[in-house]
């Protein structure tokens, strides 16, 4: 009687505001906004009118596509470092196979992301089956694209159809199709990480995978699996970025830096790089802070150098607090 009392008080009992991983990188782009906004004012200029908006939902849609599938990989404790060159080539792959023509969309979108797939297939197997560090086996991979890129092409190439390109221009209102499908993406990874059997597995990969492996968890296939997600993401920025600029450009994803900014954006969203612990909506938060700073710093004519001292403090102080309130918990 007297335990469910206690249980029952328990129950009852209000529970404490948790500023969790994902609440603080909510509240830290609230501030942003609100900083942003005000020293945009104090310059002559509005943050958060149509054109601002528009200009912050359009850098979030391609990061927030490779940062949700770099979330996937960091999660089980790998990382891709091939993604910004895999944009590039995906993006060609995609105009050279539309060659303009309205009829070859579906087979260039698909073409696209199947070559992506194969990609982080070789990645995934790179991984497990040859032990390779991931982040030595992805930058190998990363070299054997640019060297592909470098030999074959000089400049953009290739074209998609007019109608093509209203998937990078059309919005309703000021947001973007783009970035609600971006959305909707995320939401299709969240769903899939958080309450589907291969998402569970891969926490459990990223946790121990030593601990997975007698548990029963391919973890082989497992990592795999998630390389090529990661890659199939990568490949629809590339596609993206081809219906924005009308052709496909090799340097289009190492010109942005999407390979560590994609990383920033997880790091920022309170994934752990060794694995285990992260998410995707605290994956854009990251994203949305990055593309936020980035029009506040062009709406200032901030100087590029300056812009990247800032972002690189940012990241270490969210990885610092990071790091102190996991080692606080364990302590306590």
């Amino acid at each position: 009687m007297r335990e469910r009392a206690l249980r029952n008080a328990s129950a009852t009992r209000p529970r404490k505001f948790a500023l969790t991983p994902t609440v603080t990188v909510y509240v830290a782009l609230a501030v942003l906004l609100v900083v942003g906004s005000v020293l945009v004012a104090l310059d002559g200029g509005v943050l958060l009118d149509q054109g601002g908006i528009l200009n912050i939902l359009t850098r979030s849609t391609v990061l927030g596509l490779v940062a949700v599938g770099q979330t996937i990989v960091i999660i089980t404790g790998s990382l891709d470092l091939s993604v910004a060159y895999l944009v590039g080539l995906s993006s060609l792959v995609a105009a050279e196979t539309m060659a303009g023509s309205g009829t070859m969309i579906v087979p260039g979108v698909l073409l696209a992301l199947a070559v992506a797939a194969v990609v982080g297939l070789v990645n995934g197997l790179v991984i497990t089956v040859l032990k390779a560090n991931a982040f030595i086996a992805t930058l190998g991979v990363a070299l054997v694209l640019r060297g592909y890129l470098e030999h074959n092409y000089t400049g953009p190439a290739g074209s998609v159809p007019r109608s093509f390109q209203h998937l990078g221009y059309d919005r309703i209102g000021p947001i973007p199709v783009a970035a609600l499908l971006m959305l909707l993406i995320a939401a299709g990874a969240w769903w899939y990480l958080r309450r589907t059997r291969g998402g569970y597995h891969m926490y459990a990969v990223g946790g121990d995978v030593d601990v997975a492996r007698l548990s029963g968890v391919r973890t082989g296939r497992t990592i795999v699996t998630a390389h090529v997600l990661c890659a199939v993401m990568a490949g629809l920025a590339g596609v993206f970025l081809a219906s924005r600029l009308g052709s496909g450009a090799p340097y289009v994803g190492t010109d942005a830096g999407y390979d560590l900014e994609s990383i920033a954006a997880v790091v920022l969203g309170g994934a752990a790089l060794a694995g285990g612990r992260g998410g995707v909506v605290g994956t854009i938060g990251g994203v949305l802070i990055l593309a936020t700073l980035d029009t506040v710093f062009d709406d200032l004519a901030v100087d590029p150098f300056f812009k990247d001292v800032v972002r690189g403090i940012v990241l270490i102080v969210a990885v610092a607090l990071y790091a102190r309130r996991q080692s606080s918990r364990r302590s306590t």
